[in-house]
């Protein structure tokens, strides 16, 4: 295991522990070389002051340029910044885009968080029978067959 890997390793396993200060040390170099997996473990510590203090720019320059490398909960939590206006202004088609593809690749709370969008029509156009596939997809075949 070279250098970097042992870094995003130790990086991965002081966040999970809440060991953010030294998170940060060890992530953030990589961050900015581009890794994927620390860019969205340091979009979390930026948005909520975990070992850093709040930086909501850095967070979503984070989350983005995690989620453009396919990363599928920076997809996922860049969809929640647009939906909820965090770190950027509140945009629902966008929030749709992101957790589409988040969605796609598997993740469940995407999946569940698009059917719940497309039955409401949150940045999107009402559309149950996409609601329901959603729901589907995301294993809740009950919720599919109620809506």
């Amino acid at each position: 295991m070279n250098s970097e890997a042992m870094s995003l390793k130790s990086g991965i396993a002081a966040f999970e522990a809440k060991n953010f200060t030294l998170a940060v040390t060890l992530l953030s170099p990589l961050s900015d070389a581009g890794d994927a997996e620390a860019q969205y473990r340091m979009a979390i510590m930026y948005q909520h002051g975990l070992g850093v203090v709040v930086n909501e720019l850095l967070a979503f320059k984070c989350m983005v340029a995690a989620a453009k490398q396919d990363l599928r909960l920076a997809q996922h939590g860049l969809g929640f910044m647009y939906l909820e206006g965090e770190c950027i202004g509140k945009d629902a088609t966008k929030a749709v885009e992101w957790f589409t593809r988040s969605a796609e690749q598997g993740l469940v709370g995407s999946q569940s968080t698009l059917a719940m969008m497309y039955e409401e029509g949150r940045g999107v156009a009402v559309d149950r029978e996409k609601a329901r596939q959603w729901y589907r997809r995301a294993g809740f075949a009950d919720k599919a067959n109620e809506i």
